[in-house]
């Protein structure tokens, strides 16, 4: 069967294996796919006895990011099942409902620390550039 002319820009092939963290489904970017002008990290956090930080140096990037934090209450999407750290300059937040955080381009942000998980976690990360870069 031939090549269909939009089949390349659907991803299908996820990673399934699980870290210390939780899984990275996967990594899209300009090595993904070619000349594109975003980058995306998606992951699951796993349930943990102990804090998972996922992020623990404060940076910056030259491009705006969003980084999106969602539980998976069924009866309840605001609910994050769990809590969340996260630092925007010199300040810190404390998540307890499921979010999207826009970060503009040049803002400190991080560490990202989950204090507490009760059921999976759904984050992923979308930047303006064709990869991740601090």
């Amino acid at each position: 069967m031939a090549e269909r002319k939009y089949e390349k820009l659907i991803t299908t092939n996820l990673n399934r294996g699980k870290d210390e963290i939780g899984t990275l489904l996967y990594q899209f970017n300009s090595d993904t796919q070619k000349n594109t002008p975003f980058f995306t990290d998606v992951a699951w956090i796993w349930p943990k006895p102990e804090k998972i930080v996922m992020e623990g140096t404060p940076h910056s990037h030259e491009f705006d990011e969003l980084v999106t934090i969602f539980g998976t209450n069924p009866d309840d999407t605001r609910d994050l099942c769990g809590e969340v750290e996260f630092w925007i300059e010199d300040e810190k937040y404390e998540l307890t409902n499921s979010c999207l955080i826009f970060i503009p381009k040049g803002t400190k942000h991080c560490p990202i620390i989950f204090h507490k998980v009760e059921r999976p976690i759904f984050h992923f990360i979308i930047g303006q550039a064709g990869k991740y870069k601090r």
